[in-house]
């Protein structure tokens, strides 16, 4: 038994059920509360109904670093966390 890592206590998963009707579907955000007991899905409203910068959000890849302000923190965060990721490559395959 030495050198054995013990183990935890079993963990359960939680399954949460999959609302399959199409139509609420489309009306409804299923699941938007999964921790209260009965939760209540909110209604979607109209597109008119939400303010107008929701539909200018980025929601695909961020954008490249040549298209960023040099002049904003998050430049300046992506090109420290690229400069990591070289590092740790360069690390991992040996090439210094």
């Amino acid at each position: 038994m030495k050198g054995k890592a013990k183990l935890g206590p079993a963990v359960e998963k939680v399954r949460l059920p999959v609302e399959t009707d199409p139509v609420k579907l489309a009306n409804f955000v299923c699941g938007s509360d999964p921790v209260k007991e009965n939760p209540q899905d909110i209604q979607l409203k109209d597109d008119s109904e939400y303010p107008d910068w929701l539909w200018t959000l980025r929601t695909g890849k961020p954008p490249p670093l040549r298209e960023m302000d040099p002049n904003t923190k998050q430049y300046w965060r992506r090109l420290r966390t690229m400069a990591m990721k070289e590092k740790n490559l360069l690390k991992k395959t040996g090439k210094r």
